[in-house]
C-alpha cells in the first residue's frame, strides 16, 4: 500500500468515520456490502490500493491501478422510498463531478468525463438494499481513474460530498444535474437486463432526468420512456442501418 492510503492514514483524515483500509481486496464494493448487512454505521468507507475485481453497474468490469486511482465504497442508510432505487446513482455522480470541478461533465447513469474530450475520469456504482417499504442501506461505490496523491484529502472530500448530495433538495440536484449531464440531447439506444439478441431496448432522444434517477427517452413515435438505471444493461448510440448498394436503393425506389 502507498503512504497515502495506510489504515493510520486513513483514519486521521476520515475522523471518527469508521473506516477499512487494505492494501488490495477483491472489491470494495463487496466487502462493504457484507459489513453494511452486518451493521455497519452510516457514513462507513472501505478503500483498498488495488482491487482485483471491481465491478460497476451490471457486472461492468472496473479497473483500479494501484498507486495511482482511487477506489473506495461508501454506506449510508437514507430515508429513501423503494420506488427511489435509482436516485443515488445521480445524487453520487454529482457529487463527484462536484469535487472534480468544471472540467468534467456526466454521463448518465454513472459515467464522470471529461467535457472537452469525453474521456471517462470516474466511475460510480450503486446498490440498494430494499427493505418491503423502506431502503435498508445503499453502497455507494467510486472510482477516479488517476489522482494526484495525497489521495486521501481527496477521499474525504468526495465521501462528504456524496453524503450531502443525497441529502440535498431534489429539485437543487435535478436542476445541477441536467445542466451538467451530456447525456441530454443525444440520440441514444438503452439496453435493458436482461441483454440479449431480440432483449428490451428504448431508442430515441434523451431528453430528461427524473426523481427516481430515470433517463427520459422520446421515442420516434412521440412516447416518452422513463429507463430506471438499475435495470440498464448498456447505453449507447443507435445502430446506424446498413447502407445499400445504390443499384439496389434505386430498384427498391422505383418498386415503390
Amino acid at each position: 500500500m502507498t503512504d497515502d492510503l495506510t489504515p493510520v492514514g486513513v483514519a486521521a483524515a476520515l475522523g471518527e468515520r469508521p473506516v477499512r483500509a487494505y492494501p488490495a481486496l477483491l472489491s470494495t464494493e463487496v466487502t462493504a456490502m457484507a459489513w453494511a448487512r452486518a451493521g455497519a454505521a452510516t457514513g462507513s468507507v472501505v478503500v483498498a490500493d488495488y482491487q482485483a475485481s471491481p465491478r460497476g453497474r451490471g457486472g461492468l468490469p472496473w479497473t483500479v491501478q494501484a498507486g495511482r486511482g482511487l477506489g473506495f465504497s461508501l454506506i449510508l442508510r437514507p430515508t429513501l422510498s423503494p420506488e427511489r432505487e435509482g436516485w443515488p446513482y445521480l445524487t453520487s455522480s454529482l457529487a463527484v463531478a462536484d469535487v472534480l470541478g468544471d472540467q468534467v461533465g456526466l454521463e448518465w447513469p454513472d459515467t464522470v468525463s471529461g467535457v472537452a474530450e469525453h474521456d471517462t475520469q470516474a466511475q460510480v456504482g450503486t446498490h440498494v438494499e430494499l427493505g418491503p417499504d423502506r431502503t435498508e442501506w445503499v453502497c455507494i461505490t467510486v472510482l477516479i481513474a488517476v489522482t494526484q496523491t495525497p489521495r486521501v484529502e481527496l477521499l474525504d472530500r468526495l465521501v462528504t460530498a456524496v453524503e450531502l448530495r443525497l441529502s440535498d433538495d431534489e429539485n437543487e440536484v435535478l436542476s445541477a444535474y441536467r445542466s451538467r449531464c451530456q447525456t441530454l440531447g443525444r440520440q441514444v439506444r438503452a439496453r435493458m437486463i436482461p441483454m440479449g439478441p431480440g432483449g428490451p431496448e428504448v431508442v430515441g432522444e434523451a431528453v430528461d432526468v427524473l426523481g427516481d434517477g430515470s433517463l427520459v427517452v422520446l421515442t420516434a413515435r412521440g412516447n416518452r420512456v422513463a429507463v430506471p438505471p438499475q435495470n440498464l444493461g448498456l447505453l449507447e448510440a443507435p445502430q446506424v442501418p446498413p447502407e445499400l448498394p445504390p443499384d439496389v436503393a434505386r430498384r427498391l425506389r422505383n418498386w415503390a
